[in-house]
C-alpha cells in the first residue's frame, strides 16, 4: 500500500484513490517569463516520479501540470523587448519543455495555459459572485472574500486573525477598496500595454489563484485525489484555490496534498540578489543532465536539498556506477550463450529480486527514492559481482530487466547505449576494430588518436580484460 504524507492533516495516510485504479493528479507547473531554474526542477522531477511509481505500480495516471502564461513579469519583460506577451511566453514554454525533456520529465497528460482558459475562469468567478463568496468593487476588480469561507487555512494551518496577506507581485488598482485586507483578486481591470479579455465585470485579466482551480476542474473534475508544488505554494496559492474551488463546486477539492522542501545552493537560498540564481541550462552545460535527476532525488522530497559543485560531482559518480553497471552487462550479453537458467542462476536471481522487494517497501513510504536509491546501487553491487560470460543469456538479461525497471522508475536512464544512433553504434564499433588492430601492428600512436577521435564525437573508450568498452558521454 502506497502511504503519502498530506500536508493538509500533517500526517501519513494510506493511498485510496476516487476511482479504483486510477490517479487524478494535478502539479502546478512555471511562470514562463524565463528559463526554469533548478528550484523550478525539483518539483518537476519528484512529481514526475510520483507518477512513474503510480503507473509502475499499476495505476493508470491522469496528470496535469500548467503553464502560467500571463502575469506581470512575462508582461514586464515583453515590454522590455518591444513584443506581445504571447511571443515571450510560447518562447519559454517551448524552452521548457527542451529542459524538461533533457531532464527525462515525461510530459504531462495535459499541459494548460492560463490564456487559453479564460471563459472557464470567467464561469467559476460569476459563480463565487453569484453565491456571495466574491464581490465586484467600482473599477471592475473582483476580490474573493476569505471570511466567508469558514475553512480558510486548513492546509496552512494559520489563523485568520493572525494571517498577514501576502500579494503577488504588483499591487491591484482599486486595492484599498476591499472589504477585508485578507480578501484576495479574482479578476483585475487592465493596464495601459498588458493584454485584457472582456468580462462581465470590466476588460481585465484573472487574478493568479483562479488559474489552477479551472484548470484543475476542467481537466480532472471537482474533486482530485493528489494536487502537489512547492512548499512555497502552500500559502496563499493553494490555501486560496481550495477556498475559490470547494466554494463554488461545493465538493472537497483534494483529498491529498504533497509539497517538496526548497532547493538551497551552497547552503544558502537561492536567489538572483545573492547571484546565485541557476538554470537548469547552465547546469546542463557542464553535466549530464541525468545527473541533476539523480541528486534531485538522493534527498526525500520533504527534506531540504543543497546543491553545489561538490555535491554534483558525487552524483555523477553515483550515475556513473549505474550506466558502467548497465555497459558491462551489454557487453557481456553480446557472447552469452543462449541456454536455460541453472539451478543456480534461479536461486540467484530470487537474491536479486530482494533489491526490489526493498525498493517497493521505500517507494510505498511516501515515495522515499533516497533509500530506493540505496536499494539500486545495492543492485549494482550484485550484477557487477554476478554477472559474467560463465552466464546463460537468459540470466543476464534478466538482471538487465531488473535493474532498466527500477532505474526507470525514477526516470534515471541507466542503458546509454539504447540512445545511440545505429550509424554511431556502427560506427564506434568500426573504430574499436581499427584501434585494437593498430595495438596489433604496434602503431600506438594511432591508437592514441582513435581514442582522442572517439572522445570528441562522445565516447568513452575502456579497455578490460575481456575487450574494449565503450560508453557515450
Amino acid at each position: 500500500m502506497i502511504k503519502i504524507f498530506n500536508t493538509e492533516t500533517l500526517s501519513l495516510e494510506t493511498f485510496k484513490p476516487i476511482e479504483e485504479g486510477k490517479v487524478r493528479m494535478y502539479v502546478c507547473g512555471p511562470t514562463v517569463y524565463n528559463l526554469i531554474h533548478i528550484g523550478n526542477a525539483r518539483p518537476m522531477i519528484v512529481f514526475d516520479t510520483v507518477r512513474r511509481y503510480f503507473e509502475y505500480r499499476g495505476y493508470q495516471v491522469n496528470y496535469v501540470s500548467n503553464f502560467t502564461d500571463v502575469d506581470d513579469k512575462i508582461i514586464k519583460k515583453a515590454q522590455e523587448e518591444g513584443v506581445d506577451a504571447s511571443v515571450i511566453s510560447e518562447r519559454y514554454i517551448k524552452e521548457c519543455k527542451k529542459d524538461m525533456a533533457d531532464l527525462n520529465v515525461r510530459p504531462a497528460t495535459t499541459h494548460p495555459q492560463a490564456t487559453k482558459e479564460i471563459p472557464g475562469m470567467i464561469e467559476m468567478i460569476q459563480s463565487l459572485i453569484d453565491k456571495g463568496y466574491a464581490y465586484v468593487v467600482d473599477d471592475g476588480t473582483v476580490y474573493f472574500s476569505v471570511r466567508k469561507d469558514r475553512q480558510y487555512g486548513k492546509l496552512s494551518h494559520k489563523n485568520l486573525d493572525d494571517l498577514q496577506f501576502n500579494m503577488r507581485g504588483i499591487a491591484v488598482s482599486g486595492e484599498d477598496q476591499k472589504q477585508d485586507p485578507l480578501d484576495f483578486v479574482l479578476w483585475k481591470p487592465k493596464k495601459e500595454g498588458e493584454p485584457f479579455w472582456e468580462s462581465p465585470w470590466c476588460e481585465g485579466r484573472p487574478g493568479w489563484h483562479i488559474e489552477c482551480s479551472v484548470m484543475s476542474k476542467r481537466y480532472l473534475g471537482d474533486t482530485i485525489d493528489i494536487h502537489a508544488g512547492g512548499e512555497d505554494l502552500i500559502f496563499p496559492h493553494h490555501e486560496n484555490e481550495i477556498a475559490q474551488s470547494e466554494s463554488a463546486n461545493g465538493e472537497p477539492f483534494v483529498h491529498y496534498w504533497m509539497h517538496n522542501a526548497f532547493l538551497n545552493i551552497d547552503n544558502h537560498k537561492m536567489s538572483k540578489s545573492l547571484g546565485n540564481f541557476k538554470t537548469v541550462r547552465e547546469i546542463d552545460a557542464a553535466y549530464d543532465p541525468q545527473v541533476l535527476r539523480l541528486l534531485m532525488l538522493s534527498a526525500h522530497y520533504r527534506s531540504p536539498l543543497n546543491f553545489s559543485a561538490a555535491l554534483m560531482d558525487s552524483a555523477k559518480a553515483s550515475y556513473e556506477r549505474i550506466t558502467s553497471c548497465m555497459n558491462n552487462l551489454n557487453f557481456v550479453l553480446q557472447g552469452a550463450k543462449d541456454e536455460p537458467l541453472s539451478d543456480k542462476e534461479q536461486e540467484s536471481l530470487q537474491a536479486a529480486d530482494a533489491f526490489r522487494v526493498s525498493f517497493e517497501k521505500h517507494m510505498d513510504d511516501d515515495f522515499n527514492t533516497a533509500d530506493a536509491l540505496s536499494d539500486i546501487f545495492d543492485l549494482v553491487r550484485f550484477v557487477n559481482t554476478n554477472a559474467d560470460a560463465a552466464h546463460s543469456k537468459a540470466y543476464l538479461e534478466a538482471l538487465k530487466k531488473e535493474l532498466s525497471t527500477l532505474t526507470d522508475v525514477l526516470g534515471l536512464i541507466a542503458d546509454r547505449s539504447a540512445s545511440v544512433q545505429d550509424e554511431d553504434a556502427a560506427w564506434i564499433e568500426a573504430k574499436i576494430k581499427e584501434r585494437a588492430a593498430c595495438k596489433k601492428a604496434k602503431d600506438y600512436a594511432r591508437a592514441d588518436a582513435i581514442r582522442k577521435e572517439c572522445q570528441e564525437r562522445g565516447f568513452t573508450l575502456m579497455d578490460t580484460k575481456e575487450g574494449t568498452k565503450w560508453e557515450k558521454n
